[in-house]
């Protein structure tokens, strides 16, 4: 990573991880925003999340949610969960994710939340979940993340 004259390499993620905590929605920010997702709230060691219309691209040939889209909205509930447990300097990435497809889920209104089971000094444990526009859990999600600071 190489470093800008007027920033250290860590502080963009430093922002990010900040607005978590302070629970600044508007400041949070990702790419995959463009999708449609949004944060609704973040907590201490939870986060939730709406997705209320899905582009095209995120359907598949049977005209459901693709499950690689679904992952993405995991991934966010995930990554502000685990950023609101974390210390300034500290960083975190995924050990490993379980997802399980309970059901299909037409485009429309989503729901997901996700929460720190536990944290140790190194790792976190998490566990989530998506829900349909009817409150039906349709995928169960738990993922371990690695907890670093800086070296």
């Amino acid at each position: 990573m190489s470093r800008s004259p007027n920033k250290e390499p860590f502080s963009a993620l430093d922002e990010i991880n900040r607005a978590v905590r302070e629970r600044k929605l508007e400041q949070y920010r990702s790419e995959n925003l463009k999708l449609g997702m949004r944060p609704v709230s973040f907590a201490a060691g939870a986060s939730q999340w709406a997705w209320e219309e899905q582009p095209q691209t995120a359907l598949n040939q049977f005209g459901t949610l693709q499950g690689g889209y679904l992952a993405i909205f995991v991934d966010e509930l995930f990554a502000t969960a685990v950023a609101s447990v974390l210390k300034e300097g500290e960083w975190a990435v995924t050990v490993e994710v379980r997802l399980a497809f309970m059901r299909a889920l037409a485009p429309g209104s989503l729901k997901g939340a996700a929460r720190v089971v536990y944290r140790s000094r190194a790792l976190a444990f998490l566990e989530a979940q998506v829900s349909s526009a009817n409150g039906e859990t349709a995928l169960t999600a738990s993922s371990t993340w690695a907890i670093r600071g800086r070296a």
